[in-house]
């Protein structure tokens, strides 16, 4: 049986794309070991059908932390038998090119984002010139290369010649059979609820101003699931406005409660900035998450977010990021019952198309050639 390394920098838990890489990777007859790190606040990882490993690192984040990680990683890769390497993002990607060479092993390189031009990197130009050199250096020379939508494949393409595969991190069609309700969850039940979810609730993704936008808004709650550098910041906004029965925060969830909790909101929102070519060309986990959970979405105009939005009528688009806007565009979405029930009925026919079960035809293609 062919041996399988995926690696990624985060702690497994809730990598949901890497999740199912691994699975169709299994399902393909492959052995497969997926390498991260352990946090000190991780959650335990449920059990899976292939192996985990989690290196506990002494540095968490900075220059020292990816140091340690890329040389843990090559290390590992160098003791372990492997026939297929799978690199996610670039910051995983040195390390598994160079034991490629060593051992003559596949490599595919997953790239989740256009990793340069994060706002973490862009306005630190020798951090983001250190993995734009790695990435020059290696990217041109690689086979397959896998990326989330068509914006981000053609900016790659643009800049080496690479021609990329588009594989979207889109949920499986199979949905939860537990009836859990809001009142399980302890949540409101005689509120509406807007949601904001994400294991990236970061600088410049509107998260502050969702916030504030609840001064506007009577018998609505803003419920924020997840993790992210902002967070305490947006507590202080909270305590700040006198928001504190309004905006309620729940710590990043497994896969299956997140869901839950999904499927008892009202409203989705996914509204990032368009501040760098990362989040202009984003297309967001939690977009097909609040699909798949049956809930309308409201959102920002990123080109890839807007063009699902439009094309299947699941929601309504904000023209600015000013907080009152953000909160006129919320009861706009509640005052109309009719055609509330318009867009979830859209999201329920948009999920039948959007799907993993029709996205991982494109993985398979991808990976059987090497099985």
């Amino acid at each position: 049986m062919k041996k399988a390394i995926i690696s990624v920098t985060n702690d497994l838990a809730t990598d949901r794309r890497v999740d199912k890489t691994c699975r169709t990777l299994v399902k393909l007859g492959f052995d497969v070991m997926l390498v991260g790190r352990r946090q000190r606040g991780s959650m335990k990882i449920q059990p899976r059908n292939y192996k985990t490993r989690r290196m506990f690192l002494i540095f968490e984040k900075g220059p020292l932390f990816y140091a340690e990680f890329n040389t843990r990683l090559f290390f590992f890769l160098l003791f372990h038998r492997v026939h297929l390497l799978v690199s996610n993002d670039l910051d995983t990607l040195l390390p598994n090119w160079l034991i490629s060479r060593f051992k003559k092993a596949t490599l595919v390189y997953d790239s989740h984002e256009y990793y340069t031009s994060t706002p973490e990197l862009v306005n630190r130009p020798f951090v983001q010139n250190f993995w734009k050199r790695i990435e020059r250096k290696i990217f041109p020379k690689l086979k397959d290369v896998i990326t989330v939508n068509n914006s981000i494949a053609k900016l790659y393409e643009n800049e080496y010649g690479v021609k990329l595969h588009v594989v979207r991190n889109i949920p499986p069609a199979i949905e939860i059979k537990d009836s859990i309700t809001r009142k399980d969850l302890e949540l409101p039940e005689d509120k509406k609820i807007i949601l904001l979810q994400g294991a990236g609730i970061n600088i410049q993704r509107g998260a502050e101003e969702a916030v504030q936008a609840m001064q506007y808004l009577d018998d609505i709650i803003l419920l924020i699931i997840g993790s992210g550098d902002i967070i305490n910041f947006l507590k202080d906004i909270v305590n700040d406005l006198n928001l504190g029965e309004k905006v309620f925060f729940i710590p990043k969830q497994p896969f299956e409660r997140l869901y839950h909790y999904t499927k008892c909101a009202d409203i989705g929102i996914t509204i990032d900035k368009d501040t760098n070519i990362n989040y202009r060309f984003s297309l967001p986990n939690k977009l097909f998450d609040y699909i798949h959970a049956g809930i309308p979405i409201l959102a920002s105009r990123l080109v890839e977010i807007q063009n699902i939005i439009e094309k299947y009528n699941i929601g309504e688009l904000i023209d600015s990021h000013d907080p009152e806007h953000i909160a006129s565009k919320v009861k706009y979405m509640f005052e109309n019952t009719d055609r509330l029930k318009l867009w979830k009925q859209n999201t329920i026919n948009a999920a039948k198309e959007l799907c993993w079960e029709e996205e991982e035809k494109i993985l398979i293609m991808i990976y059987e050639k090497y099985a």
